[in-house]
């Protein structure tokens, strides 16, 4: 902490002595942008400012929904603008003069004309421009995606090029669990809990846009194999009041959300809503253990039912206010609160090969409460120096949640009952300073330093029934947990523009991790407090070249790491599902992965393609061995550092518009899976081949010139193999109308998903030594619903850059459920 204290005062000082000579008073640009047919506003086309000799932009904004553009904070000097947008011909403007006498330049009406667009970088969709792929990260634009209405985020990142998501929402990228997780640029405590639940949680109509980051920069922080996904949400930078109200209702779920926007002078103030809800679904399953190492022959079966309910909500207040040209400050509040509970019903059968005496028939009734509750309060403050781009962002965030699990299981024979209580809570404190300094018009420089406090605690409680069956409290089962994990990190990244259409992104962090657990039992006499502090160094690389104004080459290394955290290291068994155990392991090392990829993206105004292809090694893979339990018919999972992994893939995105309203999009993900085991887990390696895993999308849209237009889409993706077996495939089909109407400000659709199917089976199976375990599990998915929006309220355009600046904590591990660590998510 000291060392990045002393970091920022060297670099605040520095940049104090120079801004002394920086001229203080600056200007700004504004006009209207004007479709030359139909003589209306062109909304959302993109402006750029320039220097009156330059090829590079300074700047650049947006049109709001009247066309209407503003760009503020405009040193003297002689500037041109250049308007683009597809379908229309650029447009640049004459050179004009920006000075002490002339400080607020009025351009008046541009006129554009409808042609074939030119983009300085490569949009991978035609007219509607929903993929556009940038030199760091794919960005899919949500708003223009018709069956997004009414669903969750979830939804949303189902048909994310690159991204997959499984039936229990569980979100990876190119096959990587490995992702982090970010809500406009910034990471919510409550995804340190439960990730799934979080998404389902976000209405879709609150969705901007999702930028998938494949390879982060030394910018980002290290962890997270499979990249970064950060979702964008509605909050619009305006003057005056708007807003907007959406939902839907369907058979399967319901969401709400609403958002209302206040901007007047230098005060800005937004706040939002939402929540989602799903009716009760009622699924079937079945499942087989068997055991035969020799000695123990044995087969126990289940079927039975579960009936999940689920409940979300996220609200958020921010607050800006520029306290002059140079200096702002902004603030975000945010709630969120999730619920999940299941109620489930089993005929299990256990047959003795070797002893019939102990075969046995038994039901099973389980039941499970999980909720989620916490709040972010971040606090920014940024200062913008004359020079355009040069910029000094301080961020603070406390991220807090409890996460309380209760569940009872109860047999008629066979197993004990068990009764437990799971609190958890986590507080997370994070510092981070990040600096921008524009050298040239073509070399840009990027350093900063970050520090990420975590203090997390698990208070475990167990009981079973006495002689009278009553439940009494458990202390060989109980225990408290606390963890506790420190991250400190610095950065310095460069951006050259080259001559010949080269663009070089290379940088470099270093980040040193200490880790301490502290297991307490009072009957557990043996049980170590465990430190562990590692150093670790992540350079990143990205070469993009343009080969025509529609194509470019892009050529990438990026290095990751991925950190085990408090569900792989509690030493302390969970037994929530008594037939499937699980233990972490407090030895656990991190996994490192490196990835090499070069990717090809090329557009014209039809059809757009864009192809990569990657190399990824992993060391350190962390992944669960199952063995049986000692004595009992089941298994335990035990996390260890089974050795490495080699993997190639290649990854494609294509769309084409056969017609003028018909436009066909499809993506394909496909990668190997080779993993190399070592040591001991030789042996416990029944999958040693080299597997073939993908994830795809095809989807098919039609835009009527009336506000009509509806969209089709279907989902594969394969089974996931570990070294000891398969997790499930998932498919979907889903189609969805909308039609607009009061010059678009309504809305109405129908979505309708997996029409031709009532419910989805996914299959699973483990294999080790002397034991196999197989499941299938039947998931209602059919439903229909109908959404609708309103947006409401006088908008003007101000500067959107202004509190883009933030925390970004990137740096949790998907999967880790809760901070007890006790219970997997649901």
């Amino acid at each position: 902490m000291k060392k990045l204290l002393f970091f920022a005062l060297i670099l605040l000082s520095g940049i104090g002595a120079s801004a002394q000579t920086e001229p203080v008073f600056k200007g700004s640009i504004s006009g209207v942008v004007i479709d030359s047919t139909s003589n209306k506003p062109v909304d959302y086309a993109s402006v750029s400012l320039y220097k009156a000799d330059a090829a590079t932009p300074i700047n650049g904004v947006i049109t709001d929904a009247n066309g209407n553009f503003k760009i503020d904070g405009v040193v003297p000097g002689n500037y041109k603008i250049g308007i683009s947008f597809i379908g229309y011909q650029t447009k640049n403007t004459k050179t004009f003069t920006i000075d002490a006498a002339n400080l607020n330049y009025q351009i008046g009406k541009i006129i554009l004309s409808a042609e074939v667009n030119t983009l300085n970088e490569v949009v991978v969709q035609g007219s509607a421009a929903l993929v556009s792929n940038k030199i760091d990260k794919i960005v899919y634009n949500v708003e223009k995606d018709v069956t997004a209405s009414g669903g969750s985020a979830t939804d949303v990142l189902q048909k994310v090029p690159l991204v997959s998501v499984d039936i229990d929402g569980n979100v990876s990228v190119r096959g990587d669990a490995n992702v982090r997780i970010l809500i406009n640029g910034k990471p919510t405590g409550a995804t340190s809990s439960n990730v799934s639940d979080v998404l389902k949680s976000i209405p879709a109509d609150q969705i901007k846009n999702v930028e998938v980051v494949t390879a982060p920069s030394a910018k980002y922080d290290a962890e997270g194999s499979g990249g970064i996904i950060n979702i964008i949400t509605k909050q619009k930078s305006v003057s005056g009041i708007n807003g907007s109200v959406s939902g839907g209702v369907g058979t399967r779920q319901n969401n709400f959300n609403a958002n209302i926007n206040y901007n007047k002078g230098k005060f800005s103030l937004s706040a939002n809503i939402g929540s989602h809800s799903g009716w009760p679904q009622t699924s079937d399953y079945n499942s087989s253990q068997q055991f035969n190492d020799g000695t123990t022959n044995t087969l126990q079966t289940a079927n039975g039912t579960s009936k999940v309910n689920r409940f979300g909500m996220m609200g958020s207040v921010t607050a800006g206010y520029e306290i002059d040209s140079t200096n702002s400050i902004s603030s975000t509040f945010r709630l969120n609160k999730m619920e999940f509970s299941s109620d489930g019903n089993s005929q299990n059968i256990f047959t003795d090969y070797n002893d019939a005496s102990n075969n046995n028939t038994f039901t099973g009734k389980t039941r499970s409460v999980n909720k989620n509750e916490g709040f972010d309060w971040n606090l920014d403050y940024l200062h913008k120096f004359s020079k355009e781009g040069h910029e000094l962002t301080f961020s603070t965030q406390w991220s807090h949640s409890k996460v309380n699990t209760d569940y009872t299981n109860q047999y008629s024979a066979f197993y004990t009952d068990q009764k437990a209580f799971n609190d958890g809570t986590n507080n997370e404190y994070t510092l981070q300073l990040d600096y921008s300094l524009p050298i040239t018009e073509k070399f840009k420089v990027e350093a900063g330093g970050k520090s990420i406090f975590r203090r997390i605690s698990s208070d475990f409680t167990n009981y079973v029934p006495d002689a009278n069956g009553n439940f009494t409290y458990d202390p060989i089962s109980s225990n408290l947990y606390d963890y506790s994990q420190d991250v400190l990190a610095g950065y310095a990244v460069g951006t050259l523009t080259l001559p010949k259409g080269y663009t070089v992104m290379a940088g470099a962090r270093i980040e040193n991790t200490s880790i301490t657990g502290n297991p307490t039992n009072a009957l557990q006499t043996d049980l170590q407090r465990f430190e562990n502090t590692y150093s670790t160094f992540i350079p990143s690389f990205t070469l993009q070249k343009s080969l025509t104004d529609k194509s470019s080459l892009k050529l990438t290394y990026s290095k990751r790491i991925t950190r085990p955290s408090l569900t792989y290291l509690n030493p302390f068994i969970n037994k929530s599902n008594i037939q499937a155990q699980t233990q972490g392991n407090p030895n656990l090392d991190p996994e490192i992965s490196q990835t090499v990829e070069l990717g090809y993206s090329t557009f014209s105004q039809k059809r757009t393609l864009s192809v990569s292809a990657y190399y990824k090694y992993t060391s350190g893979l962390i992944e669960g061995i199952a063995t049986p339990l000692d004595g009992e018919s089941g298994t335990i999972t035990n996390y260890q550092n089974i050795g490495n992994n080699k993997s190639f893939g290649m990854s494609l995105f294509g769309s084409v518009n056969p017609f003028k309203i018909l436009t066909i999009r499809g993506n394909v993900n496909a990668y190997t899976y080779k993993p190399d085991p070592s040591g001991v887990f030789l042996e416990d390696a029944t999958q040693n081949g080299t597997y073939v895993q993908y994830n795809a999308f095809v989807s098919g849209t039609l835009a009527f010139e009336n506000g009509l237009s509806a969209e089709a889409f279907v989902i594969q993706n394969s089974s996931r193999r570990t070294i000891q077996g398969t997790n499930p495939a998932f498919n979907l089909m889903v189609f969805g109308v909308k039609k607009q109407f009061w010059d678009k400000k309504a809305s109405l659709g129908i979505n309708v998903a997996s029409p031709f199917r009532k419910d989805l089976s996914f299959k699973s199976e483990t294999t080790g030594t002397g034991f196999n375990t197989s499941s299938q599990f039947n998931y209602p998915i059919r439903s229909f619903g109908i959404t609708f929006s309103y947006n409401f309220g006088k908008m003007s355009f101000s500067d959107p850059s202004k509190g883009k600046k933030g925390v970004k904590n990137d740096d949790l591990k998907e999967g880790e459920s809760n901070p007890g660590g006790m219970v997997p998510s649901p």
